[in-house]
């Protein structure tokens, strides 16, 4: 495809925002021999027919300026603990809400309570391996990434599943080692730099 059909491309899509766009199956044959055809998802709008791409979001932020090598060095850092965090607090995520979603099937008492010990014991058998494996600053960093991921921090989540009692063995047991359960993500401030690299890691630009 030449340059100027993909800047006509660009332009259509924005000119034409895709939520105006009724989205329609393309209609395939068997192209001529020898010839390469490009099929494309299109739209329709007010009549015309369009290529219909969805383009991924890319992040421009200012260059980072280190004053010395320390600061370097914990950049680094950083985005190595991010890509080995990230994944798990989604995980994370999702355990949260798949046992959420299956126990309202469940008639509450005893039926829940029993899900919930099968869901933890679960938890400690797949994740204990890889958490022993985390150092303390990703273990620190996971935290403030589950409450990134589920907007509840993790005395909150471990709080409204096992209850009060469990949730504040768990915190004493963390503030042993200098973490807090009750540690909250801020991106505006603290954690901003951490937010950077995560908007950077989750699209693939570093």
């Amino acid at each position: 495809m030449r340059i100027r059909h993909i800047v006509i491309v660009i332009m259509a899509l924005l000119a034409y925002p895709p939520s105006l766009c009724r989205a329609q199956e393309v209609t395939t044959s068997t192209p001529p021999q020898g010839k390469d055809v490009l099929l494309v998802p299109m739209c329709v709008y007010q009549g015309d027919t369009i290529p219909y791409v969805n383009l991924p979001n890319v992040y421009i932020f200012k260059p980072l300026v280190f004053k010395n090598k320390k600061q370097q060095v914990a950049y680094t850092k950083l985005v190595r603990d991010v890509k080995k965090v990230l994944p798990l607090s989604k995980e994370i995520n999702r355990a949260i809400i798949e046992t959420y979603e299956y126990m309202m099937t469940l008639p509450p008492g005893k039926p829940r309570e029993q899900h919930i010990k099968k869901v933890e014991k679960g938890l400690k058998e797949q994740y204990m391996p890889v958490m022993k494996k985390l150092t303390f600053s990703q273990g620190k960093l996971l935290i403030k990434l589950v409450d990134r991921q589920t907007n509840q921090t993790s005395y909150d989540i471990v709080k409204a599943f096992l209850g009060s009692f469990r949730a504040g063995f768990y915190q004493a047991f963390a503030s042993l080692f200098g973490a807090s359960l009750k540690k909250e993500y801020n991106p505006e401030k603290e954690d901003q730099l951490t937010e950077r690299v995560v908007l950077l890691v989750e699209n693939g630009q570093i």
